[in-house]
């Protein structure tokens, strides 16, 4: 990637662009030996009270990554923390690292905005802008000011999110026109077209019907070869079917029952719920408790 992390006078570059990975064996894309995002000891607190402690993991590349959990455990509040969407909150304070491709995301001089072209976001319920389907997609490119062909960027990111042929004969009409499924997969063109590198997904099913919701899975299965994601999910049967590694997590009161995020196991998605490794995480997974 030639594009910047970082302005002013302390200025790196961000990492190289990323090879297309090999094929494994059963279709599904390779692992790298370096992963894409990493966390060290990272705490997010608000208005001082710790949300989430203590997260130290490795997301892999070109790989889905799921996090569970019950709800209140911080799943969002981490997830925000890869791309510093948590910025945008007064009153929250990220400490620890956040690594991309070995770079921290919250050291001195890092720009938020060029963070968030590599790293996009795609929140729960759909959220088109008042605008046309073409020029939702348009929006990224236009407001970072980049130099493309605008016309190739947005059927391309039509393309990706399995949207074209939908949409491709009424592109000038309003995004509002569209099913919620179909916004759903436009605000995932929308993130695509300013070429990140890794894809966050926030429920991004939750407000969706279920053949709406096969679409946005079969989706991610696909974009997985181009992309790394991450995903929060209250849906264990969604993490099953679309995710390679899966985090759990929960939460812990202190005495002035304060709620506190804690991953409790992190491993590879079929580990976690045939032989998870911990007993808080066998309950939630076989239903007791959740």
């Amino acid at each position: 990637m030639a594009d910047q992390l970082q302005t002013g006078a302390d200025v790196k570059t961000a990492p190289p662009a990323i090879d297309a990975p090999d094929a494994a064996p059963n279709g599904g894309p390779t692992s790298s030996s370096a992963p894409v995002l990493s966390t060290e000891n990272v705490h997010v607190f608000y208005d001082g009270i710790p949300a989430v402690k203590e997260v130290t993991m490795d997301i892999p590349r070109h790989r889905v990554t799921a996090f569970i959990g019950p709800s209140g455990c911080g799943k969002s509040t981490l997830l925000r923390s890869f791309n510093r969407m948590n910025d945008l909150i007064p009153s929250a304070e990220v400490t620890g690292k956040v690594l991309y491709h070995g770079q921290d995301l919250y050291g001195s001089g890092v720009d938020p905005v060029e963070v968030r072209k590599h790293i996009g976001m795609v929140f729960q319920k759909p959220n088109p802008f008042p605008k046309s389907i073409y020029d939702n997609v348009a929006f990224g490119p236009k407001v970072l000011g980049m130099k493309v062909d605008m016309d190739e960027v947005v059927e391309n990111s039509l393309r990706h999110a399995a949207l074209w042929d939908e949409v491709k004969d009424r592109l000038k009409q309003s995004a509002f026109g569209m099913s919620g499924g179909q916004q759903q997969r436009l605000c995932i063109a929308r993130a695509l077209a300013t070429n990140p590198d890794v894809l966050l997904m926030d429920e991004p099913c939750s407000a969706l019907d279920p053949i709406a919701t096969g679409r946005i899975e079969d989706l991610m299965v696909r974009l997985r070869e181009e992309y790394t994601i991450v995903i929060v999910t209250h849906n264990m049967q969604q993490a099953t079917r679309v995710s390679d590694r899966t985090a759990f997590l929960t939460v812990e009161l202190d005495e002035q029952d304060n709620r506190t995020g804690v991953v409790v196991e992190y491993d590879e998605t079929e580990k976690v719920f045939s032989q998870p490794s911990d007993s808080r995480t066998e309950a939630y997974v076989t239903g007791r408790i959740g």
